[in-house]
């Protein structure tokens, strides 16, 4: 269907000591990218947990570094669902430079569990329509 995209910023903290952004930012990126996607499913982290006692936990993170961005690099972010199963999705994500190289490539797991019994919950399934417009198989 589609990716979601959005420009995120390099902040000198964010710099290590051999001059580019430190491995670990690219975490921060990725949970930053999944909340702006469930906010553009029209959903959010708070209604899910409060309103519907679903918690969305990540069981996977990887991470491929291809180049590295530095502080005077202005970093394209896109999102999507890779895969949508009944109690959990997968999250694709590439972060690109001004000049459209793919410095990084990412993807998670997420499982989506009951707040109460902290079990996988298939409560996910009534947003599944939310989830399927920004749902891309490969």
């Amino acid at each position: 269907m589609q990716k979601l995209q959005f420009t995120e910023p390099i902040y000198t903290y964010q710099i290590d000591f051999v001059g580019h952004v430190n491995n670990i930012i690219y975490v921060q990126w990725l949970e930053n990218a999944r909340v702006k996607l469930i906010e553009a499913m029209d959903l959010s982290i708070l209604d899910l947990s409060v309103k519907e006692d679903i918690l969305p936990i990540i069981t996977e993170t990887t991470i491929q570094y291809k180049k590295p961005f530095f502080l005077n690099n202005k970093v394209q972010v896109e999102v999507w669902v890779s895969e949508l199963f009944n109690v959990s999705a997968n999250f694709k994500f590439r972060f690109l430079n001004e000049k459209g190289d793919v410095c990084s490539t990412a993807q998670q797991k997420v499982l989506f569990i009951d707040k109460a019994t902290q079990r996988p919950s298939r409560k996910i399934i009534k947003f599944k329509e939310n989830f399927e417009r920004y749902l891309i198989q490969e």
